[in-house]
């Protein structure tokens, strides 16, 4: 190494040293962590207001998004939302349904309910683990009771979101996924899978479900989009 190197990364490192020192303090890098908060809000741009769940379920069904949602009380009324976007639709009753014992201990009556999912598979329900409504995102962490492919195989995709998990930004999720066990596959779904690759023309279902509907249930949460 010549000289001029040496005396450079010398100089850098002993710059850095008190740094690492101090960085070593909790108390001071709570008080950090804590000051960059402050500096989020006004850095946000104007997109989404009041409650969270309006501005989600109003965003997801404009045309840039092309989803449609519903809201409900208590998970126990899913399976009925999830009959009638069936018989809207004009949909078999019938469907794929992810081995999450919250879904399977459901009034399924009517629908034939199968635990797996097949490469063409035209309609399955999931379980989100949250919604951010800044960006109409659905969040799915993979689990064995949340496959993957649940999220993309179907051209139907029929979810339910929990309305406490449903956060107004990107980094309020992000904070939640800081303190949650780190799922082997995330996937943040925002609307219909679609591509306009083949002479500009819209084309649903290209890598993903071609329908989204989201369901919230549960009890609202109190924040909203400008917390």
């Amino acid at each position: 190494m010549s000289t001029a190197r040496a005396t450079i990364l010398s100089a850098i490192s002993e710059a850095l040293r008190p740094r690492r020192t101090a960085k070593t303090d909790p108390a001071m890098i709570s008080a950090e962590a804590t000051a960059l908060l402050t500096r989020v809000p006004p850095t946000r741009p104007d997109r989404v207001s009041g409650a969270l769940e309006a501005t989600f379920l109003a965003r997801l069904a404009q045309p840039a998004i092309g989803g449609s949602g519903e809201r409900i009380a208590t998970l126990a009324e899913f399976p009925d939302s999830v009959r009638r976007y069936l018989a809207a639709n004009g949909l078999p009753s019938a469907l794929a349904l992810p081995p999450d014992p919250a879904l399977a201990a459901l009034d399924w009556s009517g629908v034939t309910a199968r635990d797996h999912i097949a490469t063409d598979e035209l309609v399955a329900v999931g379980h989100a683990f949250g919604g951010i409504a800044e960006t109409t995102s659905v969040v799915f962490h993979s689990a064995p009771i949340s496959p993957t492919l649940f999220a993309f195989l179907p051209m139907h995709l029929i979810v339910a979101l929990p309305a406490d998990r449903l956060w107004g930004w990107l980094e309020d999720y992000a904070c939640v996924a800081a303190r949650t066990p780190t799922p082997r596959n995330v996937n943040l779904v925002t609307g219909p899978s679609g591509t306009t690759d083949i002479e500009g023309t819209l084309v649903r279902g290209a890598h993903g479900p071609g329908h989204l509907h989201v369901v919230i249930y549960g009890p609202p949460s109190p924040r909203s989009a400008k917390d």
